[in-house]
């Protein structure tokens, strides 16, 4: 049954005279303790907190000296005491509320300035399964609640880069806080509890290997906040969530404006994508523009890997995404820089490349440390209407496949370095995916066509407008493989390939006209190879 307010006016100033503080990280905590004092506020604290406080000269009272009761069981114990929630949840108005302070010797509480056990740190750095519990909160999101519920006369902070804020207000307000700073306030403190909550709820689902818990939350802190989303007129955020993987998100800035929303969708992107080629055996290079690859190439160097994904679609590639699988060199840059481009990302640069790059003062540079596990699962998540779909990451690999050859002919050597190659990149390419590989290098991308027909014939418009423009006697398409992120359904896609130059298809298979697509192949002499796992990406 609902509970009735008494529809009692929220007062808009309200003098800070007791504050309490209880935050695991300090960060700047002494100079905000410090600034109360002077405006002759009681302090209130815990643990850690309180040693800090009182270790600075401040005079400070310990929350066990208001509660009368001491920290125990190793101070899970300490503030869920009426002492402390009495005095953040009383309504100062209401006659009754007042009364019952009064009968039970209980201080009103004005401002609560608290965040919370480190959970999040515990969790990246690896903790067991008994130190990740035991840093989860349970004193601090009940005080956070409780004073943001009465954010009507408590002043709730949980971020020590609101501190500034907090100290303004009480300067301007001669010791007090304005209604709408304390709603702002409440409504980050109720969001930094959910988050907080969202983060040990997935952990507490991956630890115990559940894919699909019955209430699923996704949420973390805003990164950046966007001068506008995917067109002008829309606004957008860059939020966090608690996975560390390698990437845009984790990446460090060097130089460069700030990272549009398009810019950030498609460097993540590129940067998957690179990721699915190991250093250890060539360097690659990945050339996005609006979330598909326009090139792909590995090579004997990287610079030799930029060159070879640039002449794939050169028109393309101008204002396009540059990611590298391996340190960025001067030779490299130099290449790059040739062209307009609005972001490189790749794990490490040199100082060298740094200083080329540096002469294009708009061009984004991120490090990011190291590549993503194109292996590892995780999850991704889009919104429809009323709705969030979640998956687990796509993170099969051709290499793990057991590959089934279904024509007469087998495919060469080369042809099947060629066709896990194609596939790789076709994993990345928006449905329907149609890409042509030869020797290490995409030939033609068809991409996000309605049929799989069109995908075929523009990869292969593609690399003959490539050809022109480098000179090429015919279209790298001539004796490449092919590769289909889901099945032929039709012979029909099979002879635009065919008609490109295509001698070697890889697919999934599963068509109900498999046989008559087989058939096609054995008599054009094309050799065929079924993966049984399709890639489809919208």
């Amino acid at each position: 049954m609902a509970i009735v307010s008494k529809m009692i006016p929220a007062p808009d100033k309200v003098k800070i005279r007791t504050a309490l503080l209880s935050v695991s990280d300090k960060t700047g905590i002494i100079e905000l303790a410090r600034a109360l004092s002077e405006h002759g506020v009681k302090l209130l604290s815990t643990g850690g907190t309180f040693k800090a406080i009182h270790e600075a000269g401040l005079a400070v009272t310990d929350v066990s000296d208001v509660t009368g009761f001491p920290e125990i069981m190793d101070g899970r114990v300490k503030t869920l005491h009426p002492g402390v929630h009495g005095g953040l949840l009383a309504i100062r108005d209401d006659a009754d509320h007042v009364k019952a302070m009064a009968d039970h010797n209980i201080g009103a509480i004005d401002l609560a300035v608290i965040n919370l056990y480190p959970f999040e740190q515990v969790r990246a750095a690896g903790g067991d399964y008994p130190t990740t519990v035991e840093n989860i909160d349970i004193g601090g999101p009940a005080m956070i609640r409780a004073a943001a519920k009465n954010h009507a006369y408590v002043t709730i902070v949980t971020d020590p880069q609101d501190y500034p804020q907090l100290i303004e207000a009480l300067r301007s307000g001669e010791g007090q806080t304005a209604y709408a700073f304390r709603q702002k306030l409440a409504g980050r403190a109720y969001a930094r509890t959910a988050a907080y909550d969202t983060m040990i709820s997935n952990w507490f689902a991956e630890a115990l290997d559940i894919e699909m818990p019955r209430y699923r939350t996704l949420g973390g802190p805003l990164l950046q906040e966007m001068r506008y989303g995917e067109n002008p007129h829309q606004s957008a955020g860059f939020y966090l969530t608690s996975e560390k993987r390698p990437g845009v998100a984790t990446a460090t800035l060097l130089q460069g404006k700030q990272l549009s929303y398009n810019n950030i969708n498609d460097t993540d992107a590129a940067f998957e994508l690179v990721a699915e080629f190991d250093i250890d055996k060539a360097p690659a290079c990945a050339i996005i523009k609006h979330a598909n690859p326009c090139g792909v190439a590995t090579g004997l160097t990287l610079t030799d890997a930029y060159k070879r994904a640039l002449a794939c679609d050169s028109t393309s590639a101008f204002g396009g995404i540059v990611a590298l699988n391996t340190l960025l060199d001067a030779e490299t840059a130099a290449e790059i820089v040739k062209v307009f481009t609005e972001v490189i990302i790749a794990p490490a640069v040199t100082d060298e490349a740094q200083a080329i790059i540096a002469a294009k003062k708009n061009l984004r540079l991120l490090v990011t440390g190291a590549l993503p596990d194109p292996r590892s699962r995780g999850l991704t998540a889009k919104t429809v209407s009323g709705g969030l779909l979640v998956q687990t990451r796509d993170n099969a690999m051709v290499e793990d496949l057991d590959l089934r050859v279904v024509t007469k002919r087998a495919p060469t050597e080369q042809e099947l370095i060629d066709m896990k190659f194609a596939y790789k990149v076709a994993k990345h390419v928006k449905s329907n995916a149609v890409v042509y590989a030869k020797d290490g290098q995409t030939a033609g991308i068809g991409a996000g066509q309605m049929s799989r027909v069109d995908s075929a014939r523009i990869a292969g418009l593609k690399a003959e407008e490539a050809a022109k423009v480098m000179g090429w006697a015919q279209p790298m398409t001539y004796g490449s493989a092919v590769a289909s992120e889901a099945f032929l359904p039709f012979a029909d896609g099979l002879l635009s390939m065919i008609a490109a130059g295509a001698t070697a298809v890889i697919q999934p298979g599963g068509s109900m006209r498999d046989e008559e697509v087989i058939a096609a192949a054995d008599e054009h002499g094309v050799a065929m190879v079924f993966t049984g796992m399709r890639h489809f990406r919208h």
